[in-house]
């Protein structure tokens, strides 16, 4: 097993409880602010596209800029994190994020505000792979599956809010200062966070290396460009047919990628990210969920709201409010299934995908129903709330599982991948469904459109429950283990994790107890 040329002094000192759950407070923090971010900005478009005078091309530049740069980044950023400091990295982002969100909100054409939203992709994607390693660094146990259950509430409060905010301040303010409002209300929440990781995160912010630093720069810039050329036909190929060859080249760069990260080690060498985390079964099989998850239930949002604002003639408020009660269900479990976790696996998510199937066909139920007995649309507050249920018993779970064998000095590469596959599930299922829908619809109307949708989402919901099921059954077959993790020194600079047999190279990092923490 070669040896890490940029081994990291460890950090000796032990959080307590109330510093873990103070950084704990930072971390969620910045999440909120950025997450919020996404949300708000599908509400405000058409106030943009009107006082911006956008073309529809800059208006979907808004979304999909955001989208690229940041699933872009994320692999090179978690693995920045593992060696020169998650603390130093998440501050770095938090603090682009916020200059950019000030850009965002004083732009005075499209042009420069779709640089200001480039570059807030860049800044989420810094510092959203520092949230997972620092998770997984400073939490063990119950309480680690505590800390992602917060986390998930979070990301359901977050995508609640954003949408009733957004639809709030264009009504209160009109529709020029309501959306650059947005983003402005990103800086003292930025601030507020930059302020409290200096103050609050473990020192030393950043990691000095005892010896030089490996950042693999030449597998991170192909794997930066086989990610770009995946997602830009997704998320633009509607506007320019011609970007759909991109694929073909996706494909080739990343098998590129995989053959230099393989003669990258036999030289020696760190490479970006150690591709015998795939042999951990939890973390592949928990990568392919996010990425099935995502690539369906992404959509019923962006369908729900097209929905019932061009076919039903709600407000983009209405709109908001319909997906309300979900997104606060969402939060809700997610905190409920952070307390259970790491006793009830992937049983948990299981039980979220049939929650999710029930729930797209209940909503599929309404749709008919509305346009054969003229049932009251409003009937979907109650079909979406299973989908939000099920999206608290399906991320937050999945995340804590999918991280729960890697060795803490990859969880924050390993972090970045499992968000790529996010990143690009949501990109593909977004531009694919949509198609589809709009499609159907100029054939057979809105109605039969959402239907059918709908079916080709419970499709891939279908699929991730099968994966669900097989990882369930394989962590069955496997020999038994202490479920307390710990790292065993194998050779210099390299980790074995108890629960996942594996050695995979990194910078040791001080194990904590696992039964002890809060």
């Amino acid at each position: 097993m070669p040896q890490s040329k940029s081994e990291v002094a460890p950090d000796s000192s032990e959080l307590s409880a109330g510093a873990r759950w103070r950084l704990l407070g930072v971390l969620l923090a910045a999440m909120f602010m950025s997450l919020v971010s996404v949300s708000i900005v599908n509400v405000v478009l058409p106030s943009i596209g009107s006082t911006l005078h956008a073309s529809e091309a800059d208006m979907q530049w808004v979304l999909s800029g955001y989208a690229l740069t940041f699933g872009v980044v994320l692999v090179a950023a978690g693995r920045a994190g593992d060696l020169l400091g998650r603390g130093v990295m998440f501050v770095a982002g938090v603090t682009i994020f916020t200059l950019a969100s000030i850009l965002a909100g004083l732009a005075t054409d499209p042009m420069l505000l779709n640089i200001a939203r480039f570059i807030m992709g860049v800044g989420s994607g810094l510092l959203n792979p520092q949230v997972m390693g620092m998770i997984q660094q400073h939490f063990r146990g119950a309480a680690r599956g505590r800390a992602y259950g917060l986390l998930g509430t979070v990301v359901g409060f977050s995508v609640a809010i954003g949408p009733v905010v957004g639809g709030l301040l264009i009504n209160w303010l009109g529709a020029d200062a309501g959306w650059r409002s947005t983003f402005l209300i990103n800086v003292p929440v930025g601030i507020l966070a930059i302020v409290l990781a200096v103050v609050w995160l473990p020192k030393p912010l950043f990691t000095k290396p005892a010896g030089k630093v490996d950042l693999d720069p030449v597998g991170a810039i192909i794997l930066a460009l086989s990610i770009f050329a995946l997602l830009l036909p997704f998320v633009q190929g509607r506007e320019n047919p011609a970007l759909w060859w991109l694929l073909a080249g996706a494909l080739i760069l990343l098998a590129v990628w995989v053959w230099w990260e393989k003669k990258y080690k036999e030289r020696g060498r760190e490479p970006m990210v150690e591709l015998a985390l795939f042999k951990i079964r939890s973390f592949t099989n928990g990568t392919l969920i996010a990425g099935l998850y995502f690539m369906g239930v992404s959509s019923v949002w962006v369908l729900v709201a097209i929905y019932v604002q061009e076919s039903q003639g709600f407000t983009a408020l209405e709109s908001g409010l319909i997906c309300l009660p979900a997104a606060l269900l969402s939060a809700y479990s997610s905190h409920i299934a952070g307390r259970y976790a790491t006793t009830l696996g992937r049983k948990l998510v299981i039980g979220g995908t049939l929650s999710a199937l029930f729930g797209l066909l209940a909503t599929i139920a309404v749709v008919v129903l509305e346009e054969q007995v003229n049932l009251n649309i409003w009937w979907m507050l109650l079909s979406l709330s299973f989908i939000g249920i099920a999206q608290g018993f399906i991320i937050s779970p999945n995340q804590a599982l999918t991280l729960m064998e890697v060795p803490v000095g990859n969880s924050g590469s390993a972090g970045g991948l499992m968000q790529t596959s996010q990143r690009v599930g949501t990109a593909v299922g977004i531009a694919v469904i949509t198609a589809v829908f709009y499609g159907l619809n100029h054939v057979a109307g809105y109605s039969l459109a959402m239907e059918l949708s709908f079916v080709a989402i419970s499709v891939l919901v279908i699929a991730t429950l099968l994966v669900a099921i097989l990882d369930l059954r394989q962590g069955k077959t496997k020999p038994q283990v202490s479920t307390r993790e710990e790292y065993v020194p194998v050779t210099t600079c390299v980790q074995r994790t108890v629960t996942g047999a594996i050695d995979v190279v990194g910078p040791k990092e001080p194990s904590q107890p696992v039964d002890s923490q809060p």
